[in-house]
């Protein structure tokens, strides 16, 4: 650890050590999108509860159907056929539609010829073509989705196929954020000399957001020891995570690490070898946890997305709160520092299949530009002179 600075993975394991999965709560299917499940979900029954058809066409009996055909009904979805099949006979059939007693298969519309109330099959038909039968998708009693998904579209729809109306889901983390510093304004209000516009703040509000928490509050603070100290105050009894971007260094208007002190907050680690984000701090008072993130917006992502993400999505009990890493190559060479970089990288693929990355733009952590159209970060380690071209390096994807 150079400098006694703490390892990102150290850091993360930190982190997440603390971050203890929050209460269950059942969540209504139609607001469900984002959260984590709680515990698994089975299918109500076999799924679908019935045979239907798979094609729009005729419901026949395989082994009577090479002659023309007798119309004798019609199956759609909702509205099943009112007779049985016989021999010699057809029922016109939707997709979706029960299969009609009697048949047991189904011909494509395509492959028939239709004249005077009756159907000309033109191909051979087997038992079961085009047939689907009960169970085949989901069966009764089966886990269908897993506790620590996270639900997305497609899991909102396996839940309502298997007959369930309500997840049970870890309670959405509450999130405070607050940014330190007398400099700071109103997005869009006009700027003052020395002035610049808050933009960690709406970006860290959006990527907590995006990691499926409930901002309770986002504010400014100013330079004031007793200001901070009251704003942590209230955001510790209101917010599972507090993050601070700035205040969090050494400096005479750095009131964050004292206030917190103040406040019961223990420190667990501060500086962090990496590049950009090294003065990163992270404590906890009972199960609140506090991330004190750097003041520089670049920064401010960075360590947002290596600490704070995983520690939410741990609070939602999700099964894997890291994302998982690939190894890609350096499009271009990159100079090493003696702390593990973070590169904001794009990401294509060559050919051969191996991916290949570039940075996105310049990688001064005041330079908001290379958040823009980046698909993952690059972790170049530490060393001296340069990483080149080609060189192997791990990637996490945003």
């Amino acid at each position: 650890m150079p400098g006694g600075l703490t390892p990102i993975s150290s850091a993360r394991e930190a982190i997440l050590a603390h971050a203890r999965p929050l209460p269950s709560e059942p969540v209504p299917i139609g607001i469900a999108l984002g959260r984590v499940l709680a515990e698994d979900v089975r299918a109500a029954g076999d799924v679908p509860r019935f045979e239907n058809s798979a094609m729009d066409g005729f419901a026949v009996v395989a082994a009577a159907s090479s002659g023309p055909l007798r119309i004798v009904g019609e199956a759609r979805a909702g509205a099943p056929a009112q007779v049985a099949l016989r021999p010699g006979e057809a029922i016109r059939i939707s997709t979706g539609a029960p299969l009609p007693a009697g048949a047991d298969a189904v011909v494509r519309i395509e492959d028939t010829s239709e004249r005077d109330g009756e159907v000309a099959v033109r191909v051979p038909v087997a038992p079961g073509a085009h047939v689907r039968h009960p169970g085949e998708d989901l069966r009764a009693g089966e886990v269908v989705l897993r506790a620590g998904v996270r639900v997305g579209p497609g899991e909102l729809g396996v839940a309502v196929a298997a007959g369930v109306g309500a997840l049970r889901c870890t309670r959405r983390p509450r999130v405070a954020v607050l940014c330190t510093g007398d400099e700071l304004v109103e997005a869009g209000a006009p700027l003052g000399p020395g002035q610049i516009h808050d933009s960690n703040r709406v970006m860290l509000a959006a990527l907590a957001a995006q990691a499926g928490a409930e901002v309770v509050t986002a504010a400014r603070v100013p330079d004031d020891r007793a200001a901070t100290e009251a704003a942590f105050a209230d955001a510790l009894e209101r917010a599972d995570l507090v993050i601070a971007s700035g205040g969090v260094s050494v400096g005479p208007h750095d009131h964050v690490k004292p206030a917190l002190e103040q406040l019961g907050v223990q420190e667990r680690f501060w500086r962090v070898a990496l590049q950009p984000g090294k003065p990163t701090w992270f404590g906890t008072r009972d199960e609140r946890l506090v991330l004190g993130l750097p003041g520089n917006p670049v920064s401010s992502f960075v360590t947002f997305a290596l600490f704070a993400r995983p520690a939410l999505l741990a609070l939602q009990g999700a099964a894997a709160p890291l994302p998982a890493r690939a190894v890609a190559r350096l499009a271009t060479p990159v100079r090493r520092l003696n702390r593990e970089q973070v590169l904001r990288v794009t990401v294509r693929q060559r050919d051969d299949g191996a991916l290949l990355v570039a940075p996105n733009g310049p990688q001064a952590s005041h330079v908001t530009r290379s958040l823009t159209g980046v698909d993952a970060f690059a972790f170049v380690p530490a060393g001296e002179g340069e990483a080149p071209a080609g060189a192997a390096v791990e990637i996490e994807p945003l």
